[in-house]
């Protein structure tokens, strides 16, 4: 896709795209998730990471981002939870406009197609992320305080 700003040419299936993330917290975390095969340690030693590469709605760069996700089956599923804020989060808006993204999970990286995780699956889901991570529990009760009910999405592997 090409900025309309700036003229450039940019794509998330580009390789290694940069992480073009302005949270330095995330900036680290996506620097140790490279340079470790996906491993990171401190206080996501052991949870289940992956990078996720969209293009901004606006901007049209690559936009990378760390994860939480829970494997089924063939698919990852992310939950657009921002920590239970009253507003999803930038990358949930991002696959919204383009649901075509990539994946880094664990040393291997791949194009992905985002989908919406219908109703009649989300409560399994969401079962299955809270025994996982109960901290998912709290962002949930947050989002729903504040009216949102947090989206799941089903990334696809493209390919």
């Amino acid at each position: 896709m090409t900025n309309t700003a700036t003229g450039a040419t940019h794509s998330p299936t580009s390789p290694a795209a940069p992480p073009n993330n302005s949270n330095p917290f995330n900036l680290r975390v996506i620097e140790e998730f490279r340079a470790n095969a996906g491993r990171v340690g401190g206080q996501f030693a052991g949870t289940r990471l992956l990078l996720l590469t969209t293009r901004g709605a606006r901007s049209g760069l690559p936009r990378t981002t760390p994860l939480v996700h829970l494997p089924d089956g063939e698919r990852l599923i992310v939950f657009a939870s921002n920590g239970g804020a009253p507003a999803a989060p930038g990358w949930f808006h991002n696959l919204t406009a383009a649901p075509e993204a990539v994946v880094e999970v664990g040393g291997e990286r791949y194009p992905v197609r985002a989908r919406l995780v219908e109703d009649s699956a989300r409560e399994a889901v969401w079962e299955r992320q809270i025994a996982a991570d109960p901290a998912f529990a709290d962002f949930r009760q947050r989002a729903l305080a504040s009216g949102r009910d947090i989206p799941l999405l089903a990334l696809e592997r493209v390919g």
